[in-house]
């Protein structure tokens, strides 16, 4: 099986693999998926990701589906590195493989120029026309006007802290704390029109390449706010040169005032979706996050 025989038959790869045709290497580094660089008899490789055999559950329906189609609408915008897709089936994913290679400050640079071209590409509505998910968890991408404030509350932060709450990651004194932040987000500022957003912008889904560029990789793709995956790249401990990240992308296209002060909200939803998926283990970082969202809007209404 060579590259051009695998466009022309995305379904036979699962055949192939089975009968030990193609040379197989794991991939470490994914929390729910089985990963793997597979190597095609023409020497091109492409990396694999399938839920693990012997899981408990199987994939949730549509799973990769909506991965392939978040990848694709991000690729469409031609404004930043994104592999390609090659294989999208029920219960596999395949796509260009991406030779890892080290951060710099150059390639931070051109990130953060090329995210705010992705971004500028924009989206019709905020969500998205395809089901979403981010981790194994659905989410909601119904396509909704807006404003993005109303929809950022009701899609991004309440589903979640349901689910952390139900789940036992939260207490009800936090679901407290966390429903104020919901019920204040109108009053933070940053309504903008919906922007082409990774969705999912923690710094292990950046993948920075032996062509010294970062590419995205694992999308939560929708129409969003662009200030919530520049608040994700902050998280766990921050992505390389983010400052060098930050000051391009402003050169390329400034942020709103009071960008800097709604980072806490924007990592919020992204910390909820960590409690309903992994437990408690998140609960203080969602504590955290949500006073000092709330310390924001007190200090915001005194300068009122």
């Amino acid at each position: 099986m060579d590259l051009a025989y695998l466009r022309a038959h995305p379904a036979h790869l699962p055949t192939f693999r089975t009968h030990q045709r193609i040379r197989e290497t794991p991939v470490a580094g994914g929390d729910i998926c089985a990963a793997a660089r597979l190597t095609l008899d023409d020497g091109h490789s492409i990396f694999a990701k399938s839920w693990p055999e012997g899981a408990a559950t199987p994939a949730p329906a549509g799973f990769f589906a909506a991965e392939a189609a978040g990848l694709r609408w991000l690729r469409e915008a031609d404004a930043i590195a994104v592999p390609e897709v090659i294989v999208a089936l029920p219960d596999l994913l395949a796509l260009d493989w991406v030779e890892p290679g080290e951060p710099t400050p150059e390639a931070a640079e051109r990130f953060g120029r090329e995210l705010a071209g992705l971004h500028r590409a924009g989206s019709a509505t905020f969500g998205a026309t395809w089901p979403g998910f981010i981790g194994s968890l659905p989410q909601d991408n119904t396509p909704a006007d807006g404003p993005w404030s109303t929809w950022f509350a009701e899609r991004r932060l309440a589903p979640y802290l349901r689910r952390s709450v139900d789940g036992g990651a939260l207490t009800s004194a936090d679901a407290m704390l966390v429903e104020q932040v919901i019920g204040q987000v109108g009053g933070l500022g940053g309504d903008e029109p919906p922007a082409r957003i990774h969705g999912d912008l923690w710094p292990g889904n950046v993948l920075w390449g032996a062509d010294d560029r970062a590419w995205l990789v694992d999308p939560a793709a929708h129409g969003g706010h662009r200030e919530t995956d520049l608040a994700q790249l902050a998280l766990f401990g921050g992505i390389p040169y983010l400052d060098r990240v930050l000051a391009a992308y402003q050169e390329s296209w400034p942020l709103p005032a009071g960008w800097r002060e709604r980072v806490p909200l924007h990592q919020l939803h992204l910390l909820l979706v960590h409690t309903a998926l992994f437990g408690g283990g998140y609960r203080d970082p969602v504590v955290q996050t949500a006073r000092a969202v709330l310390g924001r809007a007190e200090r915001a209404t005194v300068d009122r």
